[in-house]
């Protein structure tokens, strides 16, 4: 009987997932906004993780199995997927040479409704957001068969889940620290390091 858990599998796509959703964006400074505030931030933390989990689920259960049943197909993702890790890193790089600061405005709270329907905006309209989950996640996940694949995805989700009720239940704490270009800055490094070894181990066998 296969294991239904894979451990390798689970912490590559929890490192993924991670570190394609920290990324500073519209959808994050608006989680750590709302936190910073304390406005329904359980509600709008389970709208961006829920998003996120239906989206991977989607590219592990279509795309993954599809892109699988062609080698060729596959090799395409694994180096398109490297070059945009690199991309990716390269970018999180710089932003880590001129470190800015993230300081939410202090407006007053919205309704609920109002921060529903906001986060849902910034999650589903965002374009990026199907390239990092459906195609990017999705693709990758079919270099992983059966159960590990299942590993994987449920991974990249767990990194969501993580990311953002920690952000939107820790901002309060995290304000005095983010006020500082320096740890944006090693944030950033960080990001940039884990792109880039998830990157080398997907071109590496294609050179």
């Amino acid at each position: 009987m296969p294991d239904l858990f894979v451990a390798g599998p689970f912490i590559s796509g929890l490192l993924l997932g991670t570190s394609l959703i920290i990324a500073i964006g519209a959808q994050n400074a608006y989680v750590l906004r709302q936190g910073l505030l304390r406005s329904h931030v359980f509600a709008i933390t389970t709208i961006c993780f829920l998003s996120d989990a239906a989206l991977i689920t989607a590219g592990i259960l279509g795309l993954g199995a599809l892109i699988q049943s062609n080698p060729d197909w596959l090799a395409i993702v694994a180096l398109v997927g490297g070059f945009f890790l690199l991309a990716y890193g390269a970018l999180a790089f710089k932003r880590a040479l001129h470190p800015t600061v993230l300081k939410p405005t202090k407006d007053s709270r919205s309704t609920l409704s109002v921060a529903v329907l906001t986060s849902l905006a910034l999650t589903w309209g965002n374009p990026h957001v199907y390239l990092d989950t459906v195609v990017l996640i999705g693709g990758l996940s079919a270099q992983y068969p059966g159960t590990e694949r299942f590993s994987f995805g449920l991974g990249a989700i767990a990194g969501s889940g993580v990311w953002f009720y920690s952000l939107g239940f820790g901002a309060r704490y995290l304000a005095p620290l983010f006020a500082k270009p320096m740890a944006w800055r090693i944030l950033d490094l960080a990001i940039a390091a884990v792109m880039w070894a998830l990157a080398y181990s997907l071109l590496r066998p294609l050179v």
